[in-house]
């Protein structure tokens, strides 16, 4: 296969083969592999409509000894249950989330890029409302699928610090769907991501809408940060997406790092106070922060604009340790993909 895992971007990239199922008539059918990419729909169906849709984001890697395993995928499988309960979405058993995953990944494993390319196969599970609806309600059918993409790093540069700016624009309402992973959700935030682009920022730091005093995260990662002290913090919020990535992280800084750790509503007038800053998400995996830009003042981090901070290098190192096979994981952290059929 000629593909420069060394050079790619994160973007797509057609593979052989995604998985399909169908909700009709009050149930899922038995889905199936198939070769199509190509999804064909009405004019007037719910998800062209009224954005019925929610994805999940998760990575297949292969290990330092050559095994293909991805990483937590029970938590993708529950967070989109979460996502389709607060859409009104029928929910795709999640023991049926984790097979369709591992066939996907089986079926395209020629793409999974090879252990220290820094590349992965970057894999999209996402249901959309099917039929036609013209009044404003949810649709009856729905079509479940995963695709897969091999994939570079989510920010250009891999491990430079980048620029966040305090936008103008609310990510989320206070009860709102921030907490679910709802393509409408990042629909309203594309103006803000190319407008913060025009501006020079890489990404744009939401506060939350009531008060927009409290920092929530970007518009794609979570956020994290470390005290002075060590403490590793993150903000704390009912409209926040719960990062798969950030809560391993929170392990991985106390249980392996010996860190201490905090999940707390945290101010904006807090971050002068912060010696390191990222982003975290399975796109991003862990990318540093340098400087936010708040509206005419930049607060620069100590740890700077040429490299991750101490304690975000360790972290970043300590769970793609864990992902690439070189650190031992919690229980249950790593699924592997082994070349024996898998019935979904």
């Amino acid at each position: 296969m000629n593909i420069d895992w060394q050079n790619l971007g994160f973007g797509y990239m057609k593979t052989d083969y995604r998985f399909v199922s169908n909700f009709k008539d009050g149930k899922w059918d038995e889905g199936k592999m198939t070769t199509d990419d190509k999804v064909v729909i009405n004019e007037s169906a719910g998800v062209l409509q009224y954005a019925q849709t929610c994805f999940e984001g998760m990575k297949a890697y292969r290990t330092i000894d050559n095994r293909v395993v991805c990483f937590r995928p029970d938590l993708n499988a529950s967070r989109m249950a979460d996502s389709c309960r607060r859409l009104e979405m029928p929910v795709f058993p999640e023991n049926r989330f984790i097979e369709a995953v591992k066939q996907v990944v089986e079926k395209n494993i020629d793409y999974v890029p090879p252990y220290g390319s820094g590349a992965s196969l970057y894999l999209r599970p996402y249901m959309f409302g099917s039929n036609p609806v013209l009044g404003v309600k949810p649709a009856t059918e729905f079509e479940f699928r995963i695709f897969a993409s091999p994939v570079g790093p989510y920010f250009k540069g891999g491990a430079k610090p980048i620029i966040l700016r305090v936008p103008d624009f609310d990510r989320a309402a206070p009860l709102g769907t921030g907490h679910v992973k709802a393509g409408l959700n990042y629909a309203m935030s594309l103006h803000a991501i190319v407008d913060a682009h025009n501006q020079g920022y890489n990404e744009n730091m939401y506060l939350d809408s009531a008060t927009r005093t409290k920092i929530e995260e970007t518009g794609g990662a979570n956020i994290i940060f470390v005290t002075k002290d060590n403490k590793v913090v993150t903000p704390k919020s009912p409209t926040i997406l719960p990062s798969i990535t950030r809560r391993s992280l929170m392990v991985v800084a106390e249980k392996y790092l010996g860190l201490k750790t905090e999940e707390r509503e945290i101010h904006i007038e807090e971050l002068k106070d912060f010696k390191e800053c990222a982003l975290c998400g399975t796109a991003a995996v862990l990318s540093p922060v340098g400087k936010v830009a708040d509206h005419g003042k930049v607060i620069e981090f100590p740890s700077g604009m040429e490299k991750p901070g101490e304690i975000t290098q360790k972290l970043y190192d300590t769970l793609t340790g864990i992902q690439m096979g070189k650190i031992e994981p919690p229980e249950g952290w790593i699924y592997e993909i082994k070349p024996s059929a898998v019935s979904v």
